[in-house]
């Protein structure tokens, strides 16, 4: 049983051609829409997923549903959305298949970098969380056959040129000609071939993109390299409480505020526990908590890694009762 995951932009074929013909057996498909971008980025994206849902229930017979992801530049809601929904899908239990028999196939080749980036990441983290079930964790990426920017832009070089021949075809000196010997107003070719021109020279100049789009406080959006590691009990309970406060001065503070949460007495073997635990997911450690020397001592947060930690496992059910 195969569930494929697959973000749309503004490409239809490698969304499903490749499945078609490699003969892939779809049974599931998540069609994710981004709604961030210009009315007609978001309405040219949402037809794409219309026509792809409709073919992968008519062409492979495949359960499909569409979802929406709020922010395609937003990469930790994309990380934490793309583990959950991954998790989901290889212990969803639809009675048709044992649950041990569903894969999960990861489609990277459209949406902006942040989502691709983040599904991969995920997916790999999941991979080595879960080392039973990495070979039921799959991504993929599937070059085009051709690229169809450059032929646009030759089509736009012919039409350059055509609108050219007519602008100078046509009788400038007689205010009274309306038209061209094409029958065409020739202000609307002159308009037509200046903003043709104008085009092409910027995509010569500039490619198929211009300028960099502010998001947020900057214009970089980083992608941390993520690869969860296996996280012991009391490891986890260190991680949830940075999440929960942010930031603690020092150590021997987040010992004493996990003391409180576990109802335990505050000793300098608890707090010698705490500090083993921290120096474990520490940068020499796991890399899940960055310690900043403050004074005497260690101002103690997590790295962004650690908050795509926190963020991935917040709605797992834990009791951390017997863990002091």
């Amino acid at each position: 049983m195969q569930t494929h995951v697959v973000p749309v932009g503004f490409d239809y074929d490698r969304m499903i051609a490749p499945l078609i013909r490699d003969q892939f057996d779809v049974d599931r498909v998540i069609l994710l829409e981004g709604t961030v971008g210009s009315e007609a980025n978001v309405e040219y994206s949402r037809n794409i997923a219309r026509k792809l849902e409709q073919d992968f229930t008519n062409l492979l017979g495949a359960e499909t549903v569409r979802e929406r992801l709020d922010d395609v530049y937003d990469y930790d809601a994309a990380f934490e959305r793309a583990f959950d929904l991954i998790n989901a899908e290889l212990d969803r239990d639809d009675g048709v298949a044992d649950t041990d028999e569903r894969e999960v196939w990861v489609n990277l080749c459209s949406m902006p970098r942040p989502v691709s980036f983040a599904f991969a990441t995920a997916a790999h983290s999941i991979m080595v969380e879960r080392q039973a079930d990495r070979d039921r964790i799959h991504t993929y990426y599937t070059a085009p056959e051709k690229y169809l920017e450059t032929e646009l832009a030759e089509e736009l070089r012919a039409t350059r040129d055509l609108l050219r021949d007519l602008d100078e075809g046509s009788d400038t000196d007689a205010p009274d000609e309306a038209v061209t010997d094409a029958g065409v107003d020739p202000d609307r070719v002159a308009d037509r071939l200046a903003s043709t021109t104008d085009l092409l020279a910027e995509f010569d100049e500039r490619g198929t993109t211009i300028g960099a789009k502010k998001i947020g406080d900057s214009h970089v959006i980083e992608l941390p390299v993520a690869s969860f590691q296996n996280v012991k009990p009391f490891e986890e309970l260190v991680l949830f409480t940075l999440g929960e406060h942010g930031e603690f001065e020092s150590v021997s503070e987040l010992a004493e505020t996990l003391a409180a949460e576990l109802n335990e007495e505050y000793t300098d073997s608890f707090r010698s526990k705490v500090i083993y635990n921290v120096d474990r997911l520490g940068p020499g450690g796991k890399g899940y908590i960055e310690r900043e020397e403050h004074g005497k001592s260690h101002r103690t947060s997590l790295s962004r890694t650690g908050q795509l930690w926190v963020r991935a496992h917040a709605d797992e059910d834990r009791d951390y009762r017997d863990l002091a």
